[in-house]
């Protein structure tokens, strides 16, 4: 069955993040949508320096929730830091999660679901420099590979991509989360 994912991403994000879950959902015949404030290109940050420039498939005023059947939030610095203070941007997420989608997350990423309140009381993961801010937002945090909590996957870094993404799938193909709610 075809699904259609959507990955949420600006300037900034760390490009494994984005470019690994994308193929590999991709390698499973679903469409996966680059979505970004702006339209055009968005730039990724690469490890140490600045990477590739990735075309965005549609800005965030052209879709919504009920297009896609889950959503992807890559990490890096920038990425969302950016994001977490763009309301369209939490709406769409929030969006995700009142409609009870499967939402993954890894390293950064989780900063954009503490401001769309979507953490208290979760089960998830993410890079230890934020934890703390997880933690003060009523997350549940441990630190494993992925956390997966009903529809909800996390995971800490590129190194941890392949349970990162295996997660995603299987999440994606259970489809809706009755209790994936905020």
């Amino acid at each position: 069955m075809s699904k259609k994912i959507a990955i949420l991403s600006t300037h900034g994000f760390e490009e494994s993040e984005l470019k690994s879950p994308k193929e590999h959902l991709e390698q499973q015949g679903w469409t996966a949508h680059i979505i970004s404030p702006e339209s055009g290109t968005i730039k990724a940050w690469a490890e140490k320096d600045w990477g590739k420039e990735y075309d965005v498939d549609k800005t965030l005023d052209e879709v919504s929730a009920s297009d896609y059947d889950a959503l992807v939030l890559p990490g890096g610095v920038i990425n969302p830091d950016q994001l977490r203070t763009n309301e369209k941007a939490l709406t769409f997420v929030r969006d995700f999660f009142d409609q009870h989608k499967p939402v993954a997350a890894i390293c950064h990423g989780p900063q954009i679901l503490i401001n769309a309140n979507a953490v208290e009381g979760r089960n998830l993961t993410s890079v230890n420099s934020i934890s703390q801010d997880l933690k003060n937002a009523g997350a549940v945090w441990e630190d494993s590979e992925v956390v997966v909590d009903n529809g909800l996957v996390t995971s800490r870094t590129p190194k941890d991509l392949p349970a990162f993404n295996a997660k995603l799938v299987e999440e994606i193909n259970e489809g809706k989360h009755e209790d994936q709610s905020i």
